[in-house]
């Protein structure tokens, strides 16, 4: 019988594993939600010993699954990014909660930065720009204000979340992969790669702290015998985006991933060139196989499926979510409302966290439908607007592999097609990061020679929406949209 594979998927409220067999087919899952904690506003933290237990639990049942360790060939693993971990080198106990990707507990040390003229050799370097977003500013934060972590010295080790979980189930590996290692902003995407020492100056940390930086799909150790009754190889790893567009097979360049949950993240191959933005989009690793590195230029939405959650708590529009696609197919067009979505600021290509949303264009020819259909449509908007960003940094995209709880509205899906310009794809295993984790850990247990291999033989079938609306509508309706969203900028 052909080994099968298991994949660990660290989300930002969850855990979850995942068992595929070689050929991508998912056999099993099984997940655990875990706190989060508030210690006051812009603070976001997670217990890393709750994520340890909670991964445990779930693998071991997903071994149990597969009849036991000897039927795994390989684990994967995929995770929140940015996200940092403090531990005990000795014990594998953590020292401190865990600062998650959405604390914005440094922006003030980011804007110093940036008023002081350092971000431009930030973006040069990292491919990032300022922002408490990443995970330096906090581990600098953390060095200066956790006094534990201070006297921990030479027991103390650092690393994103994949990085610990390595640690405890090796026990003793410090290493991290080259995706993950890119969104930290200390390290230097450029050349030969690694921790770069006057990133790390900036932002208070010492490099002796941080681990190894490896590849996407070599093996980096076996798991502890005593965890699972066997040791199984760990040969796939990768932050969640970068995963999701590899299990979207886009690996050549143009091949564009967005992933439309709560916000949009957008990602594009560009090829073994590092791309540069003049558009405030970020430059970051998408895979790293052997000595090969492969780039993707990226830009982040704010509010996309929030909106429709929003509409239907906050504003009382809608009974559920799945009640947008069916009236905005009610109604012959918008009817000249739109709605520009900045209900928490506009992000890429706009980066204006002052932004207020609008809705324009009502009258009493206006109702529920056409505001629902604005919704829907201000996807396709905001991607149009990236698209032009991204065409402007010289990676345009060839065509758009959709996933997200939002990519199974099939209106918003074919929207996009006819405002792109663009066939759009949709798999119909929508778990593309946790697929994009398998293909890695596929490739690295040699049961295919590379990953572009993998991607082929696993991605499975795909719904394809192609372009449908004419050149004059487009152009009309992208009209309507600037004007709606000048008003917001102005």
């Amino acid at each position: 019988m052909t080994k099968k594979i298991i994949v660990i998927d660290e989300g930002t409220t969850s855990t979850r594993t995942m068992l595929f067999s070689a050929d991508g087919t998912p056999l099993g899952s099984a997940q655990r939600e875990f706190k989060q904690y508030y210690p006051a506003a812009g603070l976001v933290e997670h217990d890393a010993a709750e994520i340890w237990t909670a991964t445990l639990a779930c693998t071991r049942a997903m071994i149990d699954k597969a009849g036991g360790a000897d039927k795994i060939a390989a684990i994967g693993i995929t995770n929140q990014r940015e996200t940092v971990v403090f531990w005990d080198r000795v014990t594998g106990e953590p020292l401190a909660r865990a600062i998650v990707w959405q604390d914005r507990r440094t922006a003030a040390d980011c804007a110093a930065l940036k008023d002081a003229g350092h971000e431009a050799i930030v973006q040069e370097k990292s491919g990032l720009l300022l922002d408490p977003y990443f995970s330096g500013s906090k581990i600098g934060w953390a060095l200066k204000n956790w006094p534990q972590l201070r006297e921990a010295g030479d027991r103390l080790a650092v690393g994103t979340i994949e990085s610990y979980l390595v640690f405890r189930l090796t026990g003793g590996a410090h290493v991290s992969d080259a995706t993950n290692a890119s969104r930290t902003q200390l390290m230097d995407i450029n050349g030969a790669g690694g921790w770069d020492a006057e990133l790390c100056e900036l932002l208070g940390v010492p490099i002796a702290l941080l681990p190894e930086i490896v590849g996407c799909t070599e093996p980096v150790g076996t798991t502890d015998p005593a965890l699972f009754g066997g040791a199984i190889p760990i040969c796939g790893m990768a932050g969640d985006q970068q995963a999701a567009t590899i299990g979207q097979a886009c690996l050549s360049p143009g091949q564009t991933k967005a992933t439309f949950g709560t916000g949009a993240f957008i990602l594009s191959a560009s090829g073994t060139t590092r791309p540069h933005s003049a558009n405030r989009l970020l430059a970051t690793i998408l895979v790293q196989e052997g000595d090969t590195r492969s780039y993707a230029l990226e830009g982040s939405v704010f509010v996309a499926g929030s909106l429709i959650k929003w509409l239907r708590d906050g504003f009382g529009l809608l009974a559920n979510a799945g009640e947008s696609e069916g009236l905005a197919r009610s109604v012959a067009d918008n009817g000249g409302v739109y709605l520009v979505p900045a209900l928490t600021g506009l992000g890429a290509p706009h980066w204006r966290p002052d932004a207020l949303a609008a809705i324009s264009g009502l009258s009493f020819a206006s109702g529920k439908a056409h505001v629902a259909r604005a919704a829907l449509e201000a996807q396709a908007y905001q991607a149009h607007d990236l698209k032009s960003a991204f065409a402007a940094d010289g990676v345009d995209w060839a065509d758009l592999r959709i996933d997200g709880g939002m990519a199974a509205n099939d209106w918003m899906a074919q929207d996009l097609a006819d405002i792109l310009n663009l066939t759009v794809e949709r798999p119909e295993f929508v778990e593309s990061t946790a697929l994009g984790a398998a293909m890695l850990a596929a490739t690295g247990a040699g049961l295919y020679p590379d990953l572009a291999s993998a991607a082929k033989a696993m991605r499975g079938r795909a719904t394809r929406f192609t372009p449908a609306l004419g050149a004059q509508k487009r152009k009309t309706r992208l009209a309507g949209w600037q004007s709606a969203l000048a008003k917001v900028l102005s």
